[in-house]
């Protein structure tokens, strides 16, 4: 794969990222973490993608780097963050949208289909 996976999170207990962890670990798609709250300028970058300090925050990049590969969509104004999503990022999405969202960067075989 060309591409690789950076999650943002944050360092207390969120129940998205460990969604997102475990559908990650079970198809065993390599990952990267960055801690937002042990990097302040993480931090910010994350408020100005999402408006708020949302975890996970995950971007496909090029190896080695940690923002999105292309540019994304804006965030969106008529509806939550929560699972749209942007292009090469998606904000806590649930699993259903982060197996799609996989799916369509070539990371997982099919869509979600439970």
């Amino acid at each position: 794969m060309d591409k690789e996976i950076v999650m943002y999170v944050r360092s207390f207990y969120c129940p998205t990222v460990a969604l997102a962890r475990d559908v990650l670990n079970r198809y065993h798609i390599p990952y990267r973490e960055i801690d937002i709250d042990a990097d302040p300028e993480m931090a910010r970058r994350v408020k100005e993608w999402t408006n708020h300090l949302s975890v996970p925050t995950i971007v496909l990049a090029n190896p080695g780097e940690d923002t999105p590969c292309t540019d994304f969509l804006p965030r969106p104004t008529d509806r939550s963050i929560k699972g749209f999503d942007r292009g090469p990022m998606i904000t806590e999405p649930n699993n259903r949208a982060l197996e799609n969202w996989l799916h369509k960067h070539g990371f997982l075989d099919k869509p979600y289909s439970r």
